[in-house]
């Protein structure tokens, strides 16, 4: 076949002036969700002992980097993202000593650590929170969350019609201390879930103080929850999202509680906190965004380090779609100084196993269910999700891994109404299936209770019957594994350098094919991924690795390589 090239795009187009190694550039990081990593105590609910002692299944694997989701005190009403002491951690999960001893295991092995932090809301059990129902309207203690005078002749309406991302309003009336009805308070999230008022300097000093808390135990960076969301538009007019936006304000513009300008600067002032610290910190942000060109605005020089890619993320199974948002990034991202950082399954959303196999007629970021149409066939979605993972390790900048998708793990479906916990399941009268989907505890040993995940076989969330084959032990010496494919696309990632590589189209293939040429230093690697349905033929090179074994020089469909080809 021939090809022609076309645009040469970097990851490292306009060098930012930052100081330091910059491991954050290139790094792959892998997130755990804690209580469902592995269990320790033997409560059926992972926990930070059980992280330490699987430190080395990771370095086996090849990451850099670990990401923790939540793990400090909560109520647990959000799966910890309802935060009621963000210096501690919940006794569901170890001790401050537990977590210094695994952050310690984590350097020693060469792995840093990322935690999340919550800054957009506290739980309703948080100090302040109690103090502000406590205390009078106007009161210092209310002015740190988002409290309001209700509408109507007796403030009996909410303040504006926003709607909660979890479903139903995003206002609830508190009662007074003398039992009356009072002011109403803002919850983008859950009503367990209250906003803080980010206009209130003490909301931005305590913020300061719990940065410096974690940096001076040692963690490397942090990953910031709804970093588009903590400030709102003065006046907090009327919005009601169009009933095919995504709940984060991913496909919209002009969201009063979404991407305000005012958050750069507050993350301006943590850039200044973090550039206190030796070790090169690293702030990640999650800001859904409807564009790529608005998600860099959150990786200038003097801000964040990384930005999920969440239009990458959402793109379907489709070889131009793909390589547009590959190209966007690609520009946008280094024209601010910054790498492109590239993600495809999180805590959050349908696990790209099951995703990259549902039909049009199921929205990718509500959850899938028994009842949900357009249900994924698990081979197609196996075999895409392989593909698409190849395709996105090869790219230049950095990559985040979510803990399981290294063994394939599908979309949990059928789990029993009765187990469900996602917030979003019962705020919405159980229309919308919500995440517990994908936060199913993972399997390590096929032939273990609760496949190893807990010592006590107890495990927080079914696991699939199905999973036998899909755990960590029945892959360890399958070559053609998915735990053997990941490990084999990150050594040979780190080996050629791809991370800092600058990405040259190929053209020539077809539109059914995606087909590039990562170039680092003297080294080059062919990538080629075929989303059509009929074969495509291959360039002569030496098959570095493959998303599938295939023979001959014929690509099958789904599937996608990496060539050496010169």
């Amino acid at each position: 076949m021939t090809s022609t090239t076309t645009s040469v795009l970097s990851s490292t187009a306009a060098e930012s002036d930052r100081p330091g190694s910059e491991w954050w550039r290139t790094a792959v990081i892998y997130q755990i969700y804690p209580r469902s990593f592995a269990d320790a105590s033997g409560d059926g609910i992972g926990d930070l002992r059980g992280i330490t002692s699987r430190l080395d299944d990771l370095v086996s694997l090849g990451v850099d980097a670990v990401w923790l989701s939540p793990f400090y005190r909560s109520p647990q009403h959000d799966a910890g993202y309802d935060v009621a002491d963000y210096r501690d951690v919940d006794p569901l999960f170890g001790t401050l000593d537990d977590f210094d001893e695994m952050l310690t295991q984590a350097h020693a092995r060469g792995i840093r650590v990322i935690v999340d932090l919550v800054p957009n809301h506290s739980s309703d059990q948080h100090e302040w929170f109690q103090a502000a129902l406590a205390a009078a309207p106007g009161s210092p203690e209310r002015a740190r969350y988002m409290f309001r005078d209700g509408k109507g002749e007796n403030g009996e309406l909410p303040p504006n019609n926003w709607e909660s991302v979890f479903g139903g309003p995003a206002w609830t009336r508190a009662t007074d201390p003398d039992g009356a009805p009072g002011q109403w308070y803002l919850h983008l999230f859950d009503v367990s879930q209250p906003d803080f008022d980010w206009s209130n300097p003490e909301v931005q000093e305590e913020f300061r103080s719990i940065l410096r808390f974690w940096l001076d135990r040692g963690v490397d960076g942090f990953r910031v929850d709804v970093a588009h969301g903590l400030v709102k538009t003065d006046g907090l007019p009327d919005h009601l999202p169009s009933v095919d936006a995504d709940s984060m304000g991913g496909g919209e513009e002009d969201v009063p509680y979404w991407g305000q300008d005012g958050v750069h600067e507050i993350y301006r002032d943590w850039n200044r906190v973090l550039a206190e610290y030796d070790g090169d910190r690293a702030l990640c942000a999650e800001a859904w965004l409807p564009t790529v060109d608005k998600t860099a605005l959150w990786v200038r020089p003097d801000e964040m380090h990384q930005a999920f890619n969440f239009p990458y993320l959402m793109t379907e199974w489709n070889a131009p779609a793909i390589r547009t948002v590959i190209a966007e990034s690609l520009r946008a991202f280094p024209a601010v100084g910054a790498p492109a950082t590239w993600v495809l399954s999180n805590h959050d959303v349908v696990r790209h196993a099951s995703r990259l196999a549902l039909t049009a007629e199921n929205p990718q970021g509500h959850g899938i269910g028994p009842d949900s149409p357009g249900q994924p066939i698990p081979e197609v979605g196996l075999r895409r999700a392989r593909a698409a993972t190849t395709v996105m390790l090869a790219l230049p900048g950095s990559a985040y891994l979510y803990q399981g998708e290294e063994l394939g793990l599908p979309e949990v479906i059928h789990l029993p109404d009765d187990v469900r916990q996602d917030p979003t399941w019962f705020r919405t009268n159980r229309e919308r299936y919500g995440r517990d989907g994908c936060r199913v505890p993972i399997p390590w040993t096929s032939d273990a209770p609760a496949y190893g995940f807990s010592p006590s076989g107890e495990s927080w969330l079914p696991q699939p019957a199905e999973w036998t084959d899909l755990a960590r032990s029945s892959q360890e010496e399958d070559p053609d594994s998915t735990l053997w494919l990941y490990r084999t696309l990150l050594a040979s990632r780190r080996a050629h350098g791809l991370g800092s590589g600058r990405l040259e189209w190929l053209d020539g293939y077809g539109d059914d094919v995606l087909a590039f040429r990562v170039h680092a230093g003297d080294d080059a690697v062919t990538v080629i991924a075929n989303a059509g349905r009929a074969a495509v033929t291959l360039p002569a090179g030496t098959v570095l690795v493959a998303s599938e074994r295939f023979e001959g020089g014929e690509l099958p469909v789904d599937t996608a390589v990496w060539l050496s080809t010169h």
